[in-house]
């Protein structure tokens, strides 16, 4: 495995919520975080990235990262090497999903950012345990970190999104599907019907995750994805 792996954050996320499998996997492969916090459509966010990644490289997508990883596998999968999609969905906002991210966004405007994420990530959507704490406290810091001009873009573009599932019947490359048994925001029949899509793609539930496995399950996951990197090219 040569290709360098380029990890997308989640909604609200920075490197941080990759921090482990980038401290691991940066000893044997080139790895890079693209921020996704530019632009109001994905398609733009796409378009952006696209200039500054590498010509050909593996895509490993959190929650709306991996909503960004599937629209740059439908733009250019001749530069995709294999992705693994964590905690995420193909399918568009639903009308009712859509109207209730309006006020959200106007609270965050208004500077309630803390109680709006909060509301977005709450700690039953995490697996139950003592590792709750910390997950909450380090998504809390990178949210404040991004500010609510960040969390209304994103939430825009998470609007406006397309359905990504005849991308997925279209991946010829190495695929992994992750999630947490606990997740409640995208949970693991969402997964399974992804999975289902992609041709030979792996499915890997982390049953003691919720929807931030990367945190919740960092040596489990950089095992995950060690093992998802060594799959051959050529799909059989």
């Amino acid at each position: 495995m040569t290709e360098p792996v380029v990890f997308l954050p989640g909604m609200m996320c920075d490197a941080r919520v990759f921090g482990a499998q980038i401290l691991d996997l940066s000893g044997q492969t080139p790895v890079m975080v693209a921020p996704i916090t530019k632009g109001e459509r994905i398609e733009e966010i796409a378009s952006s990235l696209l200039d500054a990644l590498p010509a050909k490289c593996a895509l490993v997508g959190l929650s709306m990262g991996g909503i960004v990883a599937m629209e740059l596998l439908r733009r250019a999968p001749e530069r995709v090497s294999r992705i693994a999609l964590i905690s995420t969905s193909p399918l568009d906002d639903t009308p009712q999903i859509s109207a209730a991210r309006e006020p959200l966004m106007v609270r965050a405007k208004a500077g309630r950012l803390e109680d709006v994420m909060a509301e977005t990530l709450q700690p039953e959507y995490l697996a139950p345990g003592p590792k709750r704490v910390e997950v909450l406290s380090i998504v809390k810091e990178m949210s404040q970190a991004l500010g609510p001009d960040v969390f209304i873009r994103q939430s825009r573009a998470l609007q406006r999104r397309r359905d990504q599932q005849s991308t997925l019947r279209k991946c010829k490359v190495p695929a992994l599907i992750m999630c947490g048994a606990h997740d409640q925001l995208t949970p693991v029949k969402r997964h399974s019907f992804m999975a289902e899509l992609i041709p030979n793609a792996q499915l890997q539930i982390m049953e003691h995750s919720g929807h931030l496995p990367p945190l919740e399950q960092p040596d489990a996951v950089t095992q995950v994805l060690r093992d998802w990197l060594k799959m051959p090219f050529i799909l059989r």
